[in-house]
């Protein structure tokens, strides 16, 4: 994401998307109540000269609308935010509704009437934040997941498996599978210029198939780590592995399963946590919450169901009390665990008595 204009005394922010991952961070940024401005494509009623009846079309056209919804689908890239417009060429009635289709390469101006830290520190960190460079490949014998970290969750890449030989005095992988996940291997470090790969699997898998690597300069990126399954929980667990760490201290999701994990770690010594919606909401009115963790699914179910105010009175208030805030994805397993507790809870300063 670039950031073009900004005036914050007005409450103006402008911006250009570069990549599908500034998507998820503009649907939890963009509010209800804000107003969103720039170029969009409306149908226009015109005037056929041969019939002189008005046809539609749809045209480029400058509008600025005072948003109501906000949808972001993962799955299919999409950020839908529609409103009324409050401003638009005279042959668009103001008080209509429009929606805003965004996508990669779209500048869009967001007007608030106040920003607040959390939202400014995502925008900091959409506008900073560089691709990932971190793939794993967690297999056995028999099948392998390949896994391209992002700024939200992790998107898999590739499910692939092997056809492997029965007998038990083999109990190797055939040499098809691993020139097979070498090829793969090779073509998304160069396509997606990876720096770091992780490679796991249970047992001994791992250092068989690192040993068939032909290329040393791939070798050289490779970090060993280990796993229960060759599945898409293995990713999750690889993430949380102590060889990892280093690698990952800088990724997002690694950072927002610690946040989880520090969370959890609270509720089981029944200490300095708060949990679900009416506990977050009253810690966050005694100004106990040192930081304040929800699901971008929580957010958007809010929306959905018109509960969203509640959320955002509670930001507010954590954010008037210098507390921290962080928006957690539920594409992976700290967000789905964090899921389990209503999409929200909050580590404390203090303990509460509930």
């Amino acid at each position: 994401m670039k950031l073009i204009h900004s005036n914050l005394k007005k409450g103006e922010i402008k911006l250009l998307t570069q990549e599908l991952d500034d998507l998820w961070y503009l649907s939890n940024i963009i509010e209800p109540n804000d107003y969103l401005q720039g170029k969009t494509l409306r149908k226009i009623k015109v005037a056929s000269s041969e019939e002189r009846a008005k046809e539609a079309s749809k045209k480029p056209v400058f509008l600025k609308i005072l948003v109501e919804k906000v949808e972001f689908s993962k799955h299919n890239n999409t950020l839908r935010v529609s409103g009324i417009i409050k401003a638009a060429p005279e042959d668009i009635p103001l008080g209509d509704y429009h929606t805003f289709n965004i996508d990669e390469n779209t500048t869009v101006e967001i007007i608030k009437e106040k920003w607040l830290k959390y939202q400014l520190d995502k925008l900091k960190e959409a506008c900073s934040e560089t691709k990932s460079s971190i793939l794993i490949l967690v297999h056995d014998r028999e099948e392998g997941y390949f896994a391209l970290f992002k700024k939200y969750g992790y998107e898999v890449l590739l499910h692939i498996e092997g056809n492997v030989q029965k007998k038990r005095t083999e109990n190797k992988s055939s040499g098809n599978f691993y020139a097979e996940m070498q090829k793969k291997l090779e073509e998304y470090i160069e396509r997606y210029k990876i720096k770091q790969v992780i490679l796991a699997s249970p047992a001994f898998w791992k250092e068989d198939f690192l040993k068939e690597i032909k290329n040393d300069e791939i070798k050289k990126i490779v970090i060993l780590a280990t796993c229960s399954s060759a599945t898409k929980n293995g990713i999750d667990e690889v993430i949380k592995r102590p060889e990892v760490k280093v690698a990952l201290k800088q990724e997002r999701s690694a950072k927002e399963m610690n946040k989880v994990e520090e969370l959890f770690t609270e509720i089981a010594k029944n200490n300095l946590a708060a949990y679900g919606l009416k506990q977050t909401k009253e810690a966050a009115e005694m100004g106990a919450i040192k930081e304040l963790l929800l699901t971008d699914s929580l957010i958007q179910k809010s929306r959905a169901e018109n509960f969203y105010f509640e959320l955002e009175s509670i930001m507010k208030k954590v954010d008037s009390s210098k507390g921290e805030i962080e928006i957690i994805s539920s594409d992976h397993d700290g967000g789905m665990k964090l899921d389990g507790l209503g999409g929200i809870g909050a580590v404390l300063r203090f303990k509460m008595k509930y």
